[in-house]
């Protein structure tokens, strides 16, 4: 079956487009949702072409007068979206002219849908960031402000899902915010080259009409226009860049769902998750399942999907637009959204853990976690290190072996091992002593951990200070 071809390209065509052929080419079905942005890209545009003479300033308002009503349409549900005019370009355009007639086919006058939807994903995407940043912020207020609560709640450090020594839970918390700090930078800068304008790129070579493209950027917010029109037009690296983004985050995110899983579960039993994050099970009434960190870990793999996409999408392009470039947005598209619901369900969540003190320093008092402290301890009354190393590992063989922790052990029995050991051993084999002796920057000591919650709120408060966008605003 064919159908009518799209005027605003079919004039040196023969036949209609196959019916087929128009589905499968068209994007309205998911690119409608930039009609926002593409309404204000073609504002600017219109009131930059008044300016230089393009465009009366009669047509000007007629344009955006038409515009401005087409957008609440728009927001009514009064708009019914043409497969047949494929894209949201086109539609509004038509309905454009449908409202205000001849002087509405002049809004595309000097520009292309190539960088039209260019400029479109760009201003999509910076206000999305935006949103996105807002989501970091709360995240990170919320795992600072826990922390800073737990600076002195002990818990087991693990290396290889081992007790290795004890830390504190603020510390815990601290160090995934370590990694949200940077997500955020790496937004933030991601940021900086989405804001960069494509528009009067026209098709792939400029235009001939003597538009003024740093009027328009500026109407639009955008930092610059993009230096070459080539360029501008096929450039998709600011979508990679965000997906790349995004799977750093989520991979951080999913990190930090694992613990909490793990942390849930009867054999940890270390926090309590709100049963509003929480699911039972259809069969098993005890049942109290993790299910939103397992949901974020398993969109992550969703996420690193789209960035491969994405990258194969762009691996073999030649310049300028090509077609491929369609398949741009559906990704794009769910990795925000993936990103946003991510983000929300962590920085309600997290707020909202507490700690099973008791259950975290009886864990950490097992597995030998001060075994190190006995070392540095030995170290310090002139045993070298690797002696210390050896001496304390066979005193961790006799622990295993007669069901005692080193904190559990005689001093005579210590002895046999080290007559460098006195009394005063047991004030570093305490959980206290050890977590207290790590005082320094960057360490677990109690006093440190809130020392560095304040640092963190005093760089979080500093980055949104120099970067509104990171708040959202």
């Amino acid at each position: 079956m064919t159908q009518q071809t799209n005027q605003s390209w079919g004039g040196r065509f023969t036949e209609p487009t196959d019916e087929f052929v128009a589905a499968f080419t068209a994007s309205i079905g998911f690119d409608q949702r930039l009609y926002h942005h593409d309404i204000r890209g073609s504002i600017a545009h219109a009131t930059m072409l008044a300016r230089v003479g393009v465009l009366t300033e009669q047509e000007r308002d007629a344009i955006v007068n038409g515009l401005q009503e087409i957008e609440a349409d728009i927001e009514r549900g009064e708009i019914e979206w043409s497969v047949a005019l494929e894209d949201v370009h086109m539609n509004i355009e038509a309905r454009l002219t449908d409202k205000i007639g001849i002087t509405g086919k002049k809004l595309h006058t000097g520009r292309s849908r190539n960088d039209q939807i260019a400029t479109d994903i760009r201003l999509y995407l910076r206000d999305e960031i935006d949103i996105v940043a807002e989501e970091i912020t709360r995240l990170r207020k919320g795992m600072i402000e826990l922390a800073a609560q737990e600076a002195d709640t002990i818990m087991p450090g693990f290396t290889h899902l081992q007790t290795a020594q004890p830390v504190t839970f603020g510390h815990h918390l601290l160090a995934w915010q370590e990694m949200i700090a940077r997500d955020h930078e790496r937004l933030l800068d991601c940021r900086k080259r989405v804001n960069i304008m494509p528009l009067g790129a026209a098709a792939l070579a400029g235009t001939t009409y003597p538009i003024d493209r740093h009027v328009t950027a500026e109407l639009l917010g955008f930092e610059r226009p993009a230096e070459n029109s080539l360029d501008a037009v096929s450039d998709r690296d600011f979508a990679i860049e965000f997906t790349a983004f995004a799977s750093i985050l989520l991979m951080h995110l999913s990190r930090m769902s694992e613990e909490l899983v793990l942390w849930t579960s009867a054999q940890f039993d270390f926090i309590d998750l709100p049963d509003r994050f929480c699911t039972g099970s259809s069969i098993m009434p005890q049942k109290k399942n993790p299910d939103v960190p397992e949901l974020v870990r398993g969109k992550t793999g969703r996420v690193y999907g789209h960035l491969m996409g994405l990258l194969t999408l762009m691996k073999s392009q030649p310049l300028a637009y090509n077609k491929d470039n369609q398949e741009d947005k559906e990704p794009l598209f769910d990795t925000l959204d993936t990103v946003k619901g991510c983000l929300r369900a962590f920085a309600d969540m997290v707020p909202a853990l507490r700690a099973k003190a008791d259950n975290m320093r009886e864990a950490a008092s097992r597995g030998f976690a001060t075994a190190t402290d006995l070392a540095d301890y030995l170290v310090r009354r002139g045993v070298a290190f690797r002696d210390a190393h050896e001496i304390v590992g066979k005193s961790v063989a006799y622990g295993i072996a007669q069901g005692k922790d080193l904190a559990e052990m005689s001093l005579d029995e210590l002895k046999q091992f080290s007559t460098m050991i006195d009394d005063d051993v047991f004030e570093v084999l305490t959980l206290e002593g050890s977590v207290a002796a790590r005082n320094h920057i960057g360490g677990t000591a109690p006093d440190q951990v809130s020392a560095a919650a304040q640092r963190a709120r005093d760089a979080l408060s500093s980055l949104n200070a120099v970067n509104p966008s990171a708040q959202g605003a």
